[in-house]
C-alpha cells in the first residue's frame, strides 16, 4: 500500500462527511411537522446515524485486534486494537455530539439517563476514551496490552446490546429506520443522503484506522531503536 494511501482515504472520508452535512441541511427533504417537535433538528440524523454506523465498525476492529493480541500475541492485532479504539473514540464522539444536538431540540434535554441505548453507546465511547488515554499513560508491555485487550473483548458486548436496545426498551431514542421492520423505511431522497453519509463515514473511519496503525508501527520501531541504543 502506498505511504500516502491512508492520508488519501482519510481526506476523502473527511470531505464526504462535510458534504453529507451540507446535503442534510440543503438537499434532504423535510419531515412531517406533526411527527417531530423540531423538524429542522431531524436533519442531524444524516450525520448521526452514519457516525454511529462507523463507530460500530470501529469497535469491531477493536474487538478483532484485542482477540488477535490476547490469543495470538500478534503485534498486528495490537496495532489494530489501538486503531480501533482511536477510531471508535472519534466516531463515537461525533455520534454523541450530534445526538445531544437532536435531544436538546427535540426532547428539551441533551441526555436521558433512563434511555438504555443512549447509555450503552455512551459507555462504549467512554470505553474507547479509557483505552486511548490509558495506553498513553502506561508503558507499553505484555501486561498492559493484556489488560486493555481484555477491556476491548468484554466491552464489545455493548455493541449488540446497543443495536437491539430500542427494539427491547424504546424510551426516548427513536427505533431503527433501516432493518427495523414496519415503519423503518425512508423515501428515496432521504435514503440516498443517508447512504452517502454511511459511505463517507465508513471511508473516514477506515482512513483513521490505517493512519493509526501506521503511526503505532512507527512508534514501536522507534522504541526498538531506542532500546538498542540504550544497550550500546
Amino acid at each position: 500500500m502506498s505511504k500516502r494511501a491512508a492520508e488519501l482515504v482519510l481526506l476523502v472520508g473527511f470531505i464526504g462527511i462535510g458534504i453529507t452535512l451540507v446535503l442534510a441541511l440543503l438537499k434532504a427533504p423535510s419531515v412531517s411537522i406533526n411527527a417531530f417537535e423540531s423538524p429542522d433538528a431531524q436533519r442531524i440524523f444524516y450525520w448521526h446515524v452514519p457516525a454511529a454506523w462507523a463507530a460500530f465498525i470501529a469497535f469491531g476492529f477493536l474487538f478483532l485486534g484485542s482477540a488477535l493480541w490476547f490469543f495470538k500475541r500478534s503485534d498486528f492485532g495490537w496495532r489494530m486494537h489501538v486503531a480501533g479504539a482511536e477510531a471508535g473514540l472519534a466516531t463515537g464522539l461525533m455520534t454523541v455530539w450530534s445526538g445531544m444536538v437532536w435531544g436538546s431540540a427535540e426532547w428539551g434535554v441533551a441526555w436521558d439517563w433512563s434511555d438504555v441505548r443512549l447509555n450503552t453507546f455512551g459507555l462504549l465511547t467512554f470505553l474507547a476514551l479509557f483505552l486511548v488515554l490509558g495506553r498513553q499513560a502506561q508503558p507499553d508491555g505484555v501486561e498492559t496490552r493484556d489488560t486493555f485487550s481484555t477491556f476491548g473483548l468484554f466491552g464489545f458486548v455493548l455493541v449488540p446490546v446497543t443495536y437491539v436496545a430500542t427494539r427491547l426498551w424504546q424510551i426516548r431514542h427513536p427505533g431503527p429506520v433501516l432493518g427495523g421492520g414496519d415503519g423503518g423505511s425512508l423515501n428515496s431522497e432521504m435514503a440516498a443522503v443517508l447512504f452517502f453519509g454511511a459511505i463517507s463515514f465508513t471511508t473516514f473511519m477506515i482512513g483513521h484506522v490505517l493512519m493509526s496503525m501506521r503511526i503505532t508501527l512507527l512508534e514501536q520501531r522507534l522504541e526498538s531503536i531506542q532500546e538498542a541504543m540504550d544497550k550500546v
